[in-house]
């Protein structure tokens, strides 16, 4: 037996440590954690009963596929893998907590929005199981899967080519997420597609969709299971680092990705005598004006320039911003500013362009 002094030299297994309570454990230590420290599985919490729904759903349309299910650092579905990627968040809720406050939402933290995620990763799963996308007949309904997939995507909100199902028309991103939008559609429970799309170009896809799945029905899949890659017990990341990387990655849909620009611009406070008038009611009177000029110099529809105006205005007014500066030079900064977001947009599709 080693004594005292030697005993503490001898280096403790991380699989000997007691697992950490996620309900009770201080937030910085929760973020210092390793996503491969962290206590979580599917069994036994409530996605667990989510998953055997998705079962279950395809299972009453014959379809003889049940996709195995892990905690990876989000939802995805692995390239080529029959295998459905849930985010580890879920699996807890000071998890879930946690990715609100980081991250503003927890994609897929109720029963509906999470089964609509997990019927569209569903899609990607079956396709790859029974080969789908590879059948000349979806290419030639769908396009090619070995299209690039970019980090983003332009939409046309009013198109009737899609169907909707998750939200920002995610179906016109890629062929491939315009047949699984189209999977999860038809898959929906009591979902009456043919009458909720009629009149739709999208309903031939729909149509077609149906037609697919009765010609693999009642046969068993090519491949029943895959790899399960970027699962949560192979990520060394800690959680801060995670969180920061994705911060950085999704820095437009935070509140203050405006405030930097806005406050070299104009000042911040209350505004003090005649000379100095808030940037939020220059924003609101010169509204039509700008969009109008801005829609014109960057060729963009003015809804998507209305989009950013109402992002840039609702930061100048949490900023109580001022300007001294006369208003045809105040408006002609915001109508520049908001050019130069459109016209990253529009070459880039991100309103920084890219990183």
């Amino acid at each position: 037996m080693p004594d005292g002094q030697d005993a503490a030299k001898v280096p403790i297994d991380p699989a000997a440590r007691p697992a950490p309570d996620l309900a009770t454990i201080p937030e910085n230590e929760l973020l210092g954690l390793r996503l491969s420290e962290l206590p979580v599985r599917i069994e036994g919490t409530w996605l667990e009963a989510r998953v055997a729904q998705l079962h279950h759903e395809l299972k009453a349309r014959n379809i003889l596929f049940e996709p195995r299910c892990y905690l990876a650092d989000e939802w995805l579905t692995p390239e080529g893998e029959p295998v459905i990627g849930v985010p580890f968040y879920l699996a807890h809720p000071r998890l879930i907590e946690l990715q609100k406050k980081m991250m503003l939402e927890a994609e897929g933290d109720t029963n509906d929005w999470c089964m609509k995620l997990l019927r569209h990763e569903a899609g990607h799963a079956l396709s790859y199981a029974f080969d789908l996308n590879r059948r000349r007949s979806w290419q030639r309904v769908f396009g090619r899967s070995s299209e690039a997939y970019e980090e983003t995507y332009r939409f046309r909100p009013y198109s009737k080519s899609f169907v909707r199902h998750l939200d920002y028309y995610y179906a016109q991103y890629h062929p491939d997420e315009d047949f699984v939008e189209t999977f999860a559609v038809w898959l929906t429970p009591g979902l009456d597609w043919r009458k909720k799309y009629a009149g739709w170009k999208a309903l031939d896809k729909l149509i077609f969709v149906d037609k697919l799945m009765a010609s693999i029905a009642g046969k068993p899949p090519l491949r029943a299971s895959g790899r399960q890659l970027w699962k949560i017990t192979t990520i060394r990341s800690t959680l801060k680092r995670y969180y920061q990387k994705r911060r950085v990655a999704e820095a437009e849909d935070f509140p203050d990705f405006h405030d930097d620009n806005l406050r070299r611009m104009f000042s911040e406070g209350r505004a003090k005598g005649e000379t100095q008038r808030p940037v939020a009611k220059l924003l609101q009177s010169h509204r039509k004006s700008l969009l109008a000029t801005v829609s014109s110099w960057t060729g963009e529809q003015r809804f998507m320039v209305n989009e950013v105006y109402k992002a840039v205005l609702q930061r100048s007014r949490a900023l109580r911003l001022v300007t001294e500066d006369a208003d045809t030079v105040a408006v002609l900064q915001l109508a520049t500013y908001l050019t130069t977001l459109m016209m990253n947009y529009r070459y880039t599709t991100r309103l920084r362009g890219k990183l």
